[in-house]
């Protein structure tokens, strides 16, 4: 058994900015990741940037292009607190704290770029790995400090809830209360309690329940699995924004084309090198909100019969800048046999980010006493319908040092409960079969593709039900007599995730931001 201060699940910008916070006001933080290298996080494939302040910016000015972008859907407090706290949390946490090392300009200053559906140049940036320069600064400044145990290959499987789990069964009479996780110990199989006076929920996205998506493999919906099994309330599921621009090759996973590229001048064409974006979206062309993007390019693929558009470089940004500030971009394409300063670069839609999800206040606080969601895993209402570009990890680092303040203020003396949770109950003993979990996966990721994907209509959502249901059913059998490992976790995850997608997305019948309902 383990004991702590503060459990936090997920290691990404939320979760480290939270663990920084805690640890350097004496609080004892575990801090858990399913991956082997605490790096591996949404925050590490992050390539455009992260929101600060442009030339004769304002708060006021963020604030419009937030709303704009989310349709007019977004919490107006959780707007007002990012624009009026995110730029000095960057320059006090990332750039003096952390140390990150974006790009500058020649005499020092930050280079600020633009992005679609800002007004102004605002967006720092290190070329196009921003998100792998801000976790690898943030995760050196944890990893050694004394108050911070960071576990790895730790896979969380439920919320520890004294009205689910406590031996004493007048528990039940309680308002729901979090007192930690039971986590499985990969290598071992060995599965323990972890008790603590506080629990975050850091875990990142949800694409992997897509057939194509930008997100690394553990962004299952493992945390809105576990606190919507908990009880928790979920918010705005079924705004899933598409990234516009992901590279197409038959042998390579949908790696992601930042938006910067746009911002820097590149524009979607067909294969002879034709523009298309001014019959979509002829005030904004390139650089109009993603989910408009998205699916400009998912209407010319289906009326033109196509697997793909392009995205031309070649034609409209020099080839030093290209490899300058796209030097990931271009490695990356060039190990597949395109060279982005003279080919067109085939691009796709594919599932990015998830704007909705666990429900938190301002704080990070959630509807269960004593457990915080923070990151895209929980939704603040920021981004509404529509996320607009680089917010997240600015919201990420906003919330993880607003949950991490309000924890300081808060935490109890004692763990709740202690002696009433008990161990993991050891059912069963048959190995999982990696064939039907694989299947039940590849089923899961092309249900939610083909139903639930860009464009949704009344027919598909309610096929998607009937399908995930039955799935679910079979997926929890399996689930209950066989010995856990990460897979089985996170496939019980991604079909309750995807089952929580589509009645949202069922019950929301206006079309609006990136939920498309035809």
């Amino acid at each position: 058994m383990i004991e702590t201060d503060v459990l936090i699940i997920g290691c990404g910008i939320a979760g480290a900015t939270a663990a920084l916070r805690l640890a350097e006001a004496g609080i004892k933080v575990t801090v858990v990741t399913r991956a082997q290298n605490p790096t591996e996080s949404n925050t590490y494939y992050a390539q455009g940037g992260i929101v600060y302040k442009g030339t004769e910016d304002s708060p006021t000015m963020l604030a419009e292009d937030i709303q704009s972008a989310g349709v007019g859907h977004c919490h107006p407090q959780a707007v007002n607190i990012l624009a009026e706290e995110g730029p000095g949390l960057v320059e006090e946490i990332l750039l003096q704290k952390a140390a990150v090392q974006f790009d500058r300009t020649a005499d020092g200053k930050l280079s600020l770029a633009l992005e679609g559906g800002h007004a102004i140049s605002r967006i720092a940036h290190a070329t196009d790995a921003t998100g792998k320069a801000i976790e690898v600064a943030l995760i050196k400044t944890i990893q050694h400090h004394p108050n911070v145990t960071l576990l790895t290959n730790h896979t969380a499987v439920d919320l520890l809830t004294p009205v689910h789990h406590s031996l004493n069964r007048l528990a039940i009479y309680e308002p729901s209360s979090c007192v930690g996780a039971y986590l499985l110990e990969q290598d071992s199989g060995h599965i323990t309690r972890c008790l603590a006076k506080k629990t975050i929920l850091a875990t990142g996205g949800l694409g992997q329940i897509f057939l194509q998506t930008t997100n690394p493999i553990g962004a299952r919906g493992d945390g809105i699995a576990m606190a919507n099994l908990a009880g928790a309330r979920v918010i705005n599921a079924e705004f899933i924004q598409f990234h516009p621009t992901t590279f197409y090759h038959i042998l390579a996973p949908r790696y992601l084309i930042s938006e910067a590229v746009r911002g820097d001048g590149a524009r979607l064409v067909y294969a002879n090198g034709e523009p298309f974006m001014q019959t979509h979206a002829p005030d904004w062309l390139d650089l109009a909100p993603r989910d408009i993007v998205a699916r400009s390019i998912h209407q010319e693929m289906l009326q033109r019969d196509l697997t793909n558009v392009y995205l031309d470089l070649r034609s409209y940004i020099p080839t030093t800048r290209i490899k300058e500030h796209f030097p990931t971009i271009y490695e990356t394409c060039l190990s597949y046999g395109t060279d982005i300063t003279r080919d067109l670069v085939p691009v796709v839609p594919a599932a990015h980010y998830s704007c909705g999800g666990i429900w938190v206040d301002e704080w990070g606080k959630t509807t269960i006493h004593q457990l915080y969601a923070i990151g895209e895993v929980a939704c603040t209402g920021l981004h509404g319908a529509n996320r607009l570009a680089s917010t997240s990890l600015l919201e990420g680092l906003v919330w993880g040092h607003r949950a991490a303040q309000h924890i300081l203020r808060t935490l109890p003396e004692q763990i709740a409960h202690r002696a009433d949770i008990p161990a993991w109950r050891k059912d069963g003993q048959e190995s999982p079969d990696p064939v039907l979990i694989n299947q039940d996966m590849s089923t899961i990721k092309r249900i939610m593709w083909n139903y639930v994907g860009l464009t949704r209509n009344a027919h598909r959502l309610q096929r998607a039900i009937r399908e995930l249901r039955g799935l679910e059913i079979e997926i929890e059998r399996f689930y209950r007599v066989i010995r856990l490992n990460d897979s089985l976790i996170g496939l019980r995850n991604a079909v309750r995730t995807a089952i929580i997608v589509t009645f949202a997305a069922w019950e929301n019948k206006t079309s609006m931001g990136c939920h498309h309902r035809g």
